[in-house]
């Protein structure tokens, strides 16, 4: 069988130590620099020839310069004669361009996905995209991970009564039905018109909240305020407090303020997909580094990446009383 050789971008360097760490491999050194006239030049420092390559890189802020990064990374190890180049992109920050909902709008999820293709990449794995549409943007091979699981069991510990778990908006309501029924755990869901990057407006909640302690499930925070906003709904039907989880906490702008001091919250979760903020020792983290090694492994030997997910999907967990009946 053919080395796995991992290379890390500078967008989260420590997730790519810990998923060489569960992997039993070392993370093989690379170089990227800048010149005078501001462009970047990617350089891989270990041998590629006919080699499984694997570049981590997170399509996180500073957005433009992780993805700029990665094509190049990709581009050097397609010149280096590599067997075959995944890219791992934990977060695929144009994934929220999924969708021409005004005129003449760039559609920068399916360009991105392009971008990626052309500088020469085989496969990629990814977690969590905002939009299941965008896994069809790309001409290679996608495998679409999912933290659900990890998330979940994080909440097992805990004394679930009297909770119910609330989806910010009706397009994420299937997955936090998957994710309610891996708990137990009736749902609901806020109705959610954006009216601006940073402003959305929840005029209702669909779903019975009152008494009840929410578990608040997101695929991505950016600067909260669609949590604050569905706290202030909540709040308003009757909901006495909230824990919050997410798969990428972005937590930019006022966002560790505004969660941090909020009195409704009782706890935030996320994953490390994305770096997390070094000024919020209340945060939880809950680590996606294991399953992203199992996924390279199986993908690595040609084995099924699917079955990683049996009894976290809806068709394998028990059947609870959800949004939908």
């Amino acid at each position: 069988m053919r080395e796995i050789v991992v290379f890390s971008g500078g967008s989260h360097p420590d997730l790519a130590h810990r998923i060489c760490d569960a992997l039993g491999v070392p993370l093989s050194p690379s170089r990227t620099s800048r010149f005078s006239n501001d462009c970047l030049q990617s350089q891989l420092l270990a041998n590629c020839r006919q080699r499984d390559v694997y570049i981590v890189q997170p399509i996180a802020p500073p957005t433009q310069e992780s993805l700029m990064e990665l094509l190049m990374m990709i581009d050097a190890a397609k010149g280096a004669s590599a067997a075959q180049i995944t890219a791992v992109i934990p977060h695929f920050a144009y994934a929220r361009s999924d969708k021409k909902d005004a005129s003449r709008i760039s559609l920068g999820g399916r360009l991105v996905a392009d971008l990626i293709a052309t500088a020469g990449v085989d496969r990629v794995l990814t977690m969590t995209l905002h939009a299941p549409q965008v896994h069809g943007f790309f001409s290679v091979p996608v495998d679409h991970l999912t933290a659900i699981g990890v998330l979940a069991d994080h909440f097992r510990a805990d004394d679930l009564t009297d909770c119910v778990v609330v989806s910010p908006d009706l397009g994420n309501a299937k997955t936090a039905t998957q994710f309610a029924r891996l708990l137990g755990l009736p749902v609901a869901a806020g109705s959610k018109m954006r009216k601006a990057d940073d402003e959305v407006v929840i005029d209702m909640i669909v779903g019975d909240v009152a008494g009840k302690r929410a578990i608040v499930l997101d695929d991505e925070i950016a600067t909260g305020g669609s949590i604050v906003e569905l706290l202030d709904r909540l709040k308003d039907f009757g909901c006495t407090e909230a824990a919050v989880a997410c798969t990428h906490g972005l937590f930019t702008g006022r966002a560790v303020q505004r969660l941090s001091s909020h009195p409704m919250i009782s706890q935030v979760v996320t994953t490390d997909t994305v770096p997390t903020p070094l000024d919020w020792p209340q945060l939880s983290v809950r680590s996606v580094a294991d399953l992203f090694a199992e996924a390279i492994g199986r993908i690595h030997a040609g084995t099924s990446v699917s079955s990683l997910f049996d009894g976290v999907d809806p068709t394998h967990a028990p059947p609870q009383p959800t949004l939908f009946g």
